[in-house]
């Protein structure tokens, strides 16, 4: 280390003023955003006891009629499903749309992070979260006497599809309605999700013109191909994927459009 003429140390301890580089950042901000889901109580509720609850329950007793086979089978894929949308749409416009309205979203903003970094950071907690919600049910599942089929590489598109279209259609929800509304629309989309979606009752039940149109929602699209897969065994879900690969779309690209900050 040298000294300059005016007596400041230069050298191994010269400040290095600036942004950290984006990945640590990135990083950071998802371990942040993760802590923060994991320890909100009404995210737990919706993210890990809800699922749990219904896969429990009507794993055990005989409520809906599923068809032949154990009802874990076919309700295993279902539940999964809506751990995904539970987490990705519900989990996240809640929390985002409250952070927008408190001026998180606006400071933020400002900070080094780019706007889109952050987003991704919400992305990777929303999938952290997931992959815990993943082994829990699982878990649950197999000691239920769960026996699942297939390959896992069409189950992981299915997620991360559905992961992409329940986030942008959770972050178009926070980013253009009210912290209220976000919080009364979030949930009344998942209680008619949840009834209407074939989580736990099978799409077959409703009428045919009823089906025509709920085929095509995102968590339908998601809960049937999971259990295409996982209880019969197919082999890769195309039109379940395109319908999610659509939704993805639609949803991203109308949030990144219509996301407002303030």
């Amino acid at each position: 280390m040298t000294t300059t003429g005016e007596g400041v140390a230069s050298g191994t301890f010269t400040p290095r003023p600036g942004a950290a580089p984006l990945s640590r950042m990135i990083r950071a901000q998802a371990a942040l955003e993760t802590r923060m889901l994991l320890r909100n109580g009404e995210q737990l509720l919706l993210t890990v006891v809800i699922p749990t609850l219904l896969l429990v329950l009507f794993s055990a007793v005989d409520i809906v009629d599923t068809g032949s086979g154990k009802p874990v089978d076919f309700l295993a894929p279902g539940v999964l499903a809506l751990a995904v949308m539970s987490t990705a749409f519900t989990g996240q416009a809640i929390a985002t749309g409250f952070e927008r309205r408190y001026g998180v979203l606006k400071r933020l903003a400002v900070s080094p992070l780019p706007r889109w970094a952050l987003m991704t950071a919400k992305t990777c907690a929303v999938l952290v979260t997931e992959v815990l919600q993943t082994v829990l049910l699982t878990v649950i599942a197999l000691a239920l006497g769960w026996s699942p089929q297939g390959s896992p590489v069409p189950v992981l598109l299915l997620l991360v599809l559905g992961t992409a279209a329940f986030s942008g259609l959770g972050l178009l929800m926070a980013g253009t309605l009210k912290a209220e509304a976000t919080l009364a629309a979030a949930n009344l989309v998942f209680l008619l999700l949840l009834v209407g979606g074939g989580v736990i009752v099978p799409l077959a039940k409703f009428p045919a013109a009823a089906q025509t149109v709920l085929q095509f929602l995102p968590v339908s699209a998601l809960s049937d191909g999971l259990r295409d897969v996982l209880q019969h065994g197919t082999g890769m879900p195309w039109t379940d994927l395109g319908i999610l690969a659509v939704w993805a779309v639609l949803g991203l690209g109308a949030a990144a459009k219509f996301f407002r900050w303030e």
